[in-house]
């Protein structure tokens, strides 16, 4: 008879110190000086990523990144604008040159354009949208792939779409095709790079307190209450939360998850 007592062990096991969910991997994520992109900066280098933070406006992105430095991570910074072709490939092959490969992208950059019903969407607005929301993660997808490719071989991309992609969207019907295009163009992504290591998925947050939804409420009066009202959980999210299920979607724990658009929305949409 085996007397052996195995709790201690168990218990040991199950306190053990574990790395960082993102240990060692070197992580691009666009739309980093703020709300989304610069929690998840700061969650991505706690996990133990090394950082290239992109955005257009260089003093956001230099206080985030001076802000995961004193955290004792590692960042730096590009300025980069989604809408530029150009602007886009230089910012992945700047991560690469700093870093040596490409692991991981957080493809979280965005713009938003006052609301209004779809017959009054200006036509600069439609555009605007375009270039940045859909032509913008699409040119960043492909240079990612090819960094990724390249580089480390395999590797994890998550685009952030909305939950105004997954149902009709009145107030924003311009900025909601452009997500739901970014929801094919994240599947097509799976399938095709699927079979060499590389996995692609989007997550759809809900109503999230960042400044691209204060600026909605500026032109929407009540919106951020509406919204709430709609949430099972009765509060919008905070940005860092959003970020967690991005880290975890580009980590090694989600490895067979491939091609799914996760709602992240507190059950508005069950």
């Amino acid at each position: 008879m085996n007397t052996t007592d195995t709790t201690d062990t168990t218990q040991q096991n199950e306190s053990a110190p574990t790395a960082g969910l993102l240990a060692g991997k070197i992580a691009f994520i666009t739309g980093a000086g703020r709300g989304i992109g610069a929690a998840a900066a700061r969650l991505f280098a706690r996990e133990g990523a090394s950082l290239l933070l992109a955005a257009r406006t260089e003093a956001e992105l230099k206080a985030v990144t001076e802000q995961v430095r004193a955290a004792g991570g590692t960042a730096e910074y590009v300025v980069c604008d989604l809408a530029d072709a150009t602007s886009v490939r230089a910012a992945v092959d700047r991560a690469v040159q700093l870093y040596g490969r490409m692991d991981l992208a957080f493809n979280n950059g965005a713009t938003i354009t006052p609301p209004g019903p779809v017959d009054q969407v200006p036509e600069a607005d439609f555009d605007h949208l375009y270039a940045v929301n859909l032509r913008g993660p699409w040119l960043a997808m492909a240079a990612e792939v090819a960094a990724i490719r390249a580089t480390a071989g395999t590797g994890a991309i998550v685009n952030n779409s909305s939950v105004g992609s997954l149902k009709a969207n009145p107030e924003l019907p311009a900025y909601g095709a452009m997500k739901r295009a970014v929801n094919s163009l994240t599947e097509s992504a799976a399938v095709t790079f699927g079979p060499e290591g590389i996995r692609v998925n989007a997550i759809a947050p809900g109503g999230t307190l960042t400044e691209m939804i204060r600026t909605w409420e500026g032109h929407s009066p009540g919106l951020v209450e509406r919204i709430t009202a709609r949430s099972p959980l009765r509060r919008a999210a905070d940005p860092a939360e959003i970020a967690e299920a991005a880290a975890w979607l580009l980590s090694d724990r989600a490895s067979y998850v491939n091609g799914t658009v996760l709602r992240v929305d507190g059950g508005s949409l069950a």
